[in-house]
């Protein structure tokens, strides 16, 4: 008769090969994340990963190099790999991003043996959803969430309508430009969103953020908006329209690529991210050009580039929180942003504390504090809708 634990690493074995499969639901992959995360599991997640891979290393003639350079992109190619057709052994991918995860869970448990017990939250906080609100060159106002799916409003030529998923889609339904007007599109803390814009681009607004944006680019030389907070854009290719990011003092001009701006008036620098073509980033009257994976920081007026992996600038996008040894208090408003919450640090709080991680932000807060906790350098108290971060 089987046992708990034979039932128990049979639904492992079947979450691990449906998320391998890229068909596990939400419910699946945060159940596996579980599993990944309890130290109990450790060797049955390793065998399976370990059977996986010798399967397809078998099958598909891998050798050690190209694993290893597998192993190094795997965040990159996962990503990329989103809405464009992959055929380079997608269950290698999955299992590979796996690796990483195990690995970086064992780093937590390793620093923290003493100490397995999980802690335990009396209050938690939900996370974040798709909602904001959207502001007409009327002073009209529409909660994205509260408005019906379909069309919410028509003007300068432009049919505004929702999706079903909450997506804001602008249609050119007469291409007689007028006067140009402004809409606004904003994020509270806690909310996120996703707009199509008349040119077809596409914008990811992360939370507690603001875009200013034309109805339409018709009679315009070129395709302005303004950003405060953070968002990633897929700009439609116009040679002679450029697309153009007003932040603060800085502007970044495209003719058709994909990046992340970070310009958050909380954080010191103002983070710019390509991922693919080429962007022109001017300030002050100084100007640089950057290239695939590199991330231009502005601060006090001077840019400095270098070399990045630009997915941890947009894992936000893909609903995922990763940290790779960044700056504490940097992730902590990351995490603040996200869940709505003030962050509170005691005396005793850690100052100079690093860590690394994964996790989905679907999740509750909880999870990601006990991720964090599992370092043994910081401790944390939830009440209400403040967190308390101590060591």
């Amino acid at each position: 008769m089987p046992t708990l634990m034979d039932k128990t690493n049979n639904r492992l074995q079947e979450i691990f090969n449906r998320y391998a499969d890229k068909m596990a639901s939400e419910e699946e992959k945060n159940e596996l994340w579980d599993y990944i995360n309890d130290p109990v599991f450790a060797n049955e997640i390793d065998a399976l990963i370990g059977n996986d891979y010798e399967r397809i290393h078998e099958e598909k003639g891998i050798n050690d190099q190209q694993r290893n350079v597998l192993l190094k992109n795997v965040f990159k190619q996962t990503t990329h790999a989103k809405g464009k057709t992959r055929t380079l052994w997608p269950r290698l991918i999955a299992a590979a991003s796996i690796v990483l995860i195990s690995g970086i869970t064992f780093y937590f448990y390793q620093t923290d043996q003493k100490n397995q017990q999980q802690t335990v939250y009396q209050q938690d906080v939900s996370p974040g959803r798709n909602r904001a609100t959207l502001t007409l060159a009327n002073g009209e106002t529409i909660s994205i969430t509260d408005a019906n799916t379909g069309n919410i409003a028509s003007q300068s030529g432009v049919r505004i309508s929702k999706t079903a998923d909450g997506q804001i889609v602008y249609e050119i339904i007469s291409h007689k430009s007028g006067k140009t007007a402004f809409n606004t599109l904003t994020t509270a803390r806690g909310e996120q969103t996703r707009l199509r814009l008349p040119d077809g681009s596409l914008v990811y607004l992360n939370a507690a953020s603001v875009l200013k944006y034309p109805t339409s680019f018709a009679g315009l030389k070129n395709r302005p908006v303004e950003l405060s907070g953070e968002a990633y854009f897929e700009i439609s290719k116009d040679k002679t329209h450029p697309f153009i990011v007003s932040s603060g003092k800085q502007e970044v001009e495209v003719l058709g690529t994909h990046f992340n701006v970070n310009a958050y008036g909380d954080e010191t620098t103002v983070k710019t991210t390509l991922l693919e073509g080429s962007i022109r980033l001017s300030t002050n009257g100084h100007s640089e050009i950057l290239k695939p994976n590199e991330q231009a920081m502005l601060a006090n007026d001077q840019i400095n580039i270098s070399k990045v992996d630009p997915d941890e600038a947009v894992a936000w996008k893909n609903n995922e929180f990763l940290f790779r040894n960044d700056d504490f208090k940097t992730n902590m408003r990351k995490i603040a942003r996200w869940y709505d919450i003030e962050v509170i640090y005691e005396a005793n709080a850690p100052e100079n504390f690093r860590f690394g991680g994964f996790l989905s932000r679907t999740r509750n807060l909880s999870a990601v504090l006990r991720l964090m906790e599992k370092t043994g350098a910081v401790h944390f108290r939830i009440e209400g809708k403040k967190l308390y971060v101590s060591k």
